[in-house]
């Protein structure tokens, strides 16, 4: 079994990934992709891809506008 959880947003008219969830590699971790594209790869503790994917969703739900502003402060420090 495996999954895949990605929060995108729309950025002068561009898609753009923010935080990916995903079992790849053999275990479930989340990506955080910086406005650099640099990618944060954090394990994820789980007894199951299930409460793994549980997580992952509830988590994207409750947090997506926190991962949008600090995608894009980020984004706005490199134009200063």
């Amino acid at each position: 079994m495996e999954f895949v959880v990605q929060y995108e947003t729309k950025i002068s008219n561009e898609w753009k990934p923010i935080v990916h969830y995903d079992t790849a590699y053999g275990f479930a971790h989340k990506d955080m992709i910086s406005a650099k594209v640099k990618i944060i790869k954090q394990p994820l503790y789980f007894d199951s891809y299930n409460l793994a994917f549980t997580y992952a969703t509830i988590d994207l739900k409750s947090n997506w506008t926190k991962y949008r502003r600090n995608y894009l402060g980020e984004e706005n420090d490199d134009a200063t």
